[in-house]
């Protein structure tokens, strides 16, 4: 169904060309109201009541929804243009960047997968008597209150919710699925009279709820820990940190939609094979700990992950992948942007990544306060910046971009980005790919509002598609030509296998671990052969090679050749002395034939050294018709007959 755009110019704030907006997106545009969210309510409710509307005006969103829900109706989509681009001091036309905002709105983005998270109300409050007990007197009535004393406060006097003491030595898990372990345990012990007093310690208690609220103030039980769910660790000096903890405690109860943000195809992962290990990019930069090795490849935790995309970033194979949206629907939406900015009539876009939160509300003040987005950047909203790596980026310029701005937010994760922006440089130019870490809409305005001089557009844009990698080599393609080699950090996953041919043994021990296939044999006779395009630089080939004879040269190849297979090493092959079939490498046969062959008690004849020269068909027909041979059974025994037995009885 053909969405229709209802149009509102706030007031008269912005200028808005119903017409030009028609040309330009091909979509049917109502007429420009002035005040859809005050004195023009009727039109935005018949808007809703039409089904196929979307309203350009976000800052009201929560009163459209209002209206929907009164109506009994779904909500309508919404867009922002005023923020965006109809409130800006660039005298610059805003149309073609209008148009741009417009096309992407109406793009059909697949709806995130979740899973269903179930918290019965089982709190854990863990910290001193004075803090915790408090807490707890507040919540006992709502949750299932446990408390943990970590201090030696006296037992206390009965409190209508459990209590008890000791140290927590472990904590897994996230909201609705905590498990603990606590050493030095101590209950209260109710019986008797006078003052309660505690049980003897013990070690090794589990125990396992929904809630965590952790009011020691000390190390946090989980790394990243702003990330996990369900896991409150206020501020115990703040009276006004703990307050808002203990107020969102008492909401977590109840069954939650957890977001699956990646998916994971094991075949595809470098981590591992045969016990040694290769890829551990993941591993390594992810915050919460969600991603553990499984094996030959990683496994995520999707209750622990909270959904930063940096091991999408940075995974060489595409194993994981970020699922919320994948991968092409960011492209599609990159290049829609860019396609749209162009035929309406505009030249040289530049594109700003940001978050959906920080990001978006820093361009909002920007264009009350200052002087707004200028006309030729267009935004573009995406719910992880850690996941926007060096393929996105090097997307954008390939659809028309000039080059790709991204907004840090307070809480972006580096790690990802650290690498990733180099990584894009290198292939894109140092001018191109700019990481800007403002805190004021002021500020903001002034680093795009430069007169510095950009590098153009490319002149032929292409469509990105395909995999990353197969995007990322498409981009660069579009870049600098058919016929470059670009050297990149050494860190890339891009780049070359270099084989010392004077330690190469022709083992292939590489060939057989080589996850994706970049490194081949030849079945006909002693060869290894490499295509470069399919190498991920993991490192496997290298910390499984017995000889120590492989490295590696970090680049683009964006030549042909590296589609194809080159040969990196290759022998005369050694041929049986019996049949004449070749069998193995010559060198190394001759080799082992010098240090064995009268030298071994195994080959000390020249019969038995000329096994070493032989195929494994006439190897085992020689040792079969030898004098000593080792495939010979003894002398069978004789059959023993029910006569033969009892002969040798002596009851009868």
């Amino acid at each position: 169904m053909t969405k229709q755009l209802i149009l509102c110019n706030c007031a008269g704030s912005q200028a808005l060309d119903k017409d030009a907006l028609e040309a330009a997106t091909g979509l049917t545009c109502s007429v420009v109201h002035s005040g859809l969210c005050t004195t023009q309510t009727d039109a935005t409710a018949q808007a809703i009541a039409s089904g196929d509307a979307i309203l350009c005006c976000r800052q009201e969103q929560r009163l459209f929804a209002e209206l929907a829900a009164e109506m009994d109706l779904p909500e309508q989509p919404v867009t922002d243009l005023r923020d965006r681009a109809g409130w800006s001091d660039d005298p610059a036309g805003k149309l073609p960047k209008m148009a741009a905002l417009l096309a992407e709105a109406t793009l059909d983005v697949p709806s995130g997968k979740s899973v269903d998270v179930m918290s019965e109300g089982l709190c854990l409050i863990i910290g001193p008597a004075d803090t915790a007990l408090a807490a707890a007197d507040k919540l006992k009535d709502i949750l299932g209150v446990t408390v943990l004393l970590t201090d030696d406060a006296d037992a206390p006097d009965p409190t209508g919710y459990d209590v008890i003491r000791g140290n927590l030595k472990r904590a897994t898990g996230a909201l609705g699925g905590f498990s603990v372990q606590i050493d030095a345990l101590q209950q209260v012990d109710p019986s008797g009279r006078g003052a309660l007093t505690w049980t003897a310690p013990r070690d090794g208690a589990r125990t396992e709820c929904d809630v965590i609220l952790d009011l020691t103030g000390g190390t946090p039980l989980f790394p990243a820990p702003q990330k996990r769910e369900g896991y409150l660790r206020p501020d115990p000096g703040s009276v006004t940190a703990v307050a808002d903890a203990i107020l969102e405690a008492s909401q977590l109860i109840g069954t939650f939609e957890k977001p699956l943000y990646v998916a994971v195809e094991p075949l595809l992962c470098a981590h591992s094979r045969a016990q040694k290990v290769g890829c551990t990019n993941c591993l390594d930069v992810c915050p919460t700990g969600a991603i553990s090795p499984a094996g030959e490849h990683v496994t995520v935790d999707p209750m622990i992950c909270a959904g930063c995309g940096a091991c999408s970033a940075l995974c060489p194979s595409g194993a994981i992948s970020y699922d919320a949206p994948a991968p092409a629907t960011l492209f599609r939406r990159i290049q829609t942007l860019a396609s749209t900015f162009r035929k309406a009539g505009g030249t040289a876009p530049r594109l700003l990544v940001c978050d959906d939160s920080h990001g978006q509300q820093m361009i909002s003040l920007a264009a009350r306060y200052s002087r707004g987005l200028p006309a030729d950047v267009i935004p573009l909203e995406v719910p992880a910046l850690s996941g926007f790596g060096h393929a996105e980026m090097l997307a954008a310029l390939a659809s028309g971009f000039t080059d790709v701005t991204i907004l840090l937010s307070p809480t972006t994760e580096r790690d990802a980005l650290d690498r990733e922006i180099p990584l894009a440089r290198a292939i894109a130019g140092e001018a191109r790919v700019t990481l800007l870490d403002v805190a004021e809409p002021d500020a903001l305005c002034d680093a795009l509002y430069t007169d510095a001089a950009r590098p153009d557009p490319v002149a032929e844009p292409v469509l990105p598609m395909g995999s990353r990698r197969q995007v990322a080599r498409l981009a660069a393609k579009a870049l600098h030509g058919d016929d470059t080699i670009l050297p990149l950090p050494d860190d890339a996953p891009y780049g070359a296998v270099l084989v010392d041919t004077d330690a190469c043994t022709l083992c292939l021990s590489c060939v057989s671990l080589c996850p994706s296939g970049a490194l081949v044999e030849n079945p006909d006779k002693p060869e290894l052969r490499f295509q470069e395009d399919a190498c991920l630089q993991c490192g496997l080939c290298a910390n499984i090679c017995p000889e120590d004879a492989i490295g590696y040269e970090p680049r683009l190849n964006l030549r042909d050749e590296a589609m194809g297979q080159i040969v990196l090493n290759e022998e005369e092959p050694a041929e049986c002395i019996e049949c004449g079939v070749p069998f193995g490498v010559k060198s190394t046969i001759d080799r082992i034939t010098e240090k064995l062959a009268g030298k071994h008690s195994m080959f000390g004849s020249d019969s038995a050294a000329r096994l070493i020269q032989m195929c494994d068909d006439c190897r085992v027909k020689a040792q079969f018709h030898s004098k000593d041979n080792p495939f010979a059974g003894g002398e069978r025994p004789q059959v023993r007959t029910t006569d033969d037995y009892f002969s040798k009885r002596r009851d009868h």
